[in-house]
């Protein structure tokens, strides 16, 4: 009986001084991954509105930047995100793979934490 009593105390321990759950670090990379997502949507969604010439790296750079400060599971969105986009843009708009390969430069820039300014084209509103 105390044997049992033990262990079962020994289990508690064990289990409070565990950093976190397979289960709750899991659930912490998906919704970092979603996090992630709605971060590169804004970043587009304000290429887009801006609309200002030469301002796309600085908007793929901000876009993986904010969605890496997440954590893992924001960078590993912005990456897949970033590669499927790039590919269809090699693939289908015919951009060239010189652009692709800034792009990707741009992007990756922006997960590895790097300031996403170094991008930012002069007279780019402040609003962005």
């Amino acid at each position: 009986m105390r044997l049992c009593v033990c262990l079962v105390l020994l289990s508690f321990i064990l289990c409070a001084s565990a950093d976190k759950s397979p289960i709750r670090r899991g659930a912490e990379f998906a919704r970092d991954a979603v996090g992630g997502a709605w971060d590169m949507y804004k970043a587009y969604r304000d290429m887009r509105e801006a609309n200002y010439k030469n301002a796309d790296k600085y908007f793929h750079a901000r876009g993986n930047y904010d969605a890496a400060q997440r954590g893992p599971g924001g960078a590993w969105a912005a990456k897949v995100i970033s590669d499927a986009r790039e590919k269809w843009q090699s693939d289908v708009s015919g951009r060239g793979a010189e652009d692709t390969r800034a792009d990707q430069e741009a992007n990756a820039w922006g997960r590895s934490g790097g300031d996403p300014n170094r991008y930012r084209p002069a007279g780019l509103p402040t609003k962005y």
